[in-house]
């Protein structure tokens, strides 16, 4: 049933934020401290979400793509973000890329990601990526956005829908944050042992022309 936002009560994000450009700006002045260790935290970030869908559904499975143009794509089989139709018959999507996590983010106890540093949230890796697609599938729903700098630059645009549920998350990060090593894809697979009911297999297509 349609609802009002107004309404909607907030847990993981604000829905009423929508695109906190303060959130965003602060983050990028900070990549010392919102990404340490440049890209493998921001892939980190991604996965701890499709760890918490894993720990919902009972066990789920991630593909991490490193793309031959820098870029990285993590696709889940999770539920899909939480994606609402308001009192006008508008999709809205939760906030995640844009705004702030209520539950990490400058929280002194946030829980530390498999590299040792503070979960922070989706908005990090939107903040530092020169641009980001969300395509979010759910049941009763399909759409995709695309993001530069954290700022969505399109409104959620309708896909077909092919049955399947979860999220593909693909982005290129800002090339002065420290880019990925010739090992990064063994170390996501050392890494992924925090996340027991989530399994993670990476696709290395960087060596492909």
């Amino acid at each position: 049933m349609n609802t009002p936002r107004a309404s909607w009560r907030n847990t993981t994000h604000d829905w009423a934020s929508g695109v906190d450009i303060e959130h965003l700006s602060y983050i990028r002045q900070n990549p010392a401290v919102f990404a340490p260790g440049g890209v493998r935290h921001l892939i980190l970030e991604v996965l701890a979400y499709a760890a918490d869908e894993a720990e919902s559904n009972n066990g789920g499975h991630c593909t991490v793509t490193l793309h031959p143009d820098d870029s990285v794509s993590v696709a889940d089989d999770g539920r899909g973000t939480d994606t609402r139709i308001d009192d006008h018959g508008q999709a809205v999507k939760k906030p995640v890329m844009a705004s702030k996590d209520l539950r990490f983010f400058d929280l002194p106890d946030a829980p530390l990601l498999p590299d040792g540093h503070p979960r922070r949230g989706m908005s990090v890796v939107a903040a530092f990526s020169v641009r980001l697609v969300h395509t979010n599938r759910r049941r009763g729903g399909a759409w995709t956005q695309r993001y530069e700098h954290g700022i969505p630059v399109t409104g959620l645009t309708p896909i077909s829908d092919d049955g399947t549920t979860g999220t593909v998350v693909h982005f290129l990060p800002h090339e002065h944050l420290a880019r990925s090593s010739e090992e990064l894809a063994g170390e996501l697979v050392k890494l992924r042992a925090q996340w027991g009911m989530l399994s993670v297999e990476v696709d290395d297509r960087r060596s492909q022309e």
